[in-house]
């Protein structure tokens, strides 16, 4: 049982990090190879980090800055 538990844990953290991951693009609505405020805004989640994120203050996030959320 114990061992069942540790696997189901660990397809979850893989399964929602790839989801995150791929995100990116979708988020990416008029294709520029950024996420503005305005796009990231239809995630909460994302809006929550967004200042922590965009390390060079550019107000969007680069595909690198992205992939550290």
């Amino acid at each position: 049982m114990k061992t069942l538990h540790k696997t189901l844990a660990l397809v979850a953290l893989a399964t929602s990090s790839a989801a995150f991951a791929a995100d990116f693009d979708t988020l990416d609505v008029n294709g520029d190879g950024a996420i503005s405020k305005s796009e990231a805004s239809v995630s909460k989640a994302l809006m929550s980090q967004f200042k922590e994120l965009d390390t060079d203050g550019n107000g969007e996030l680069s595909k690198q800055e992205y992939s550290k959320a």
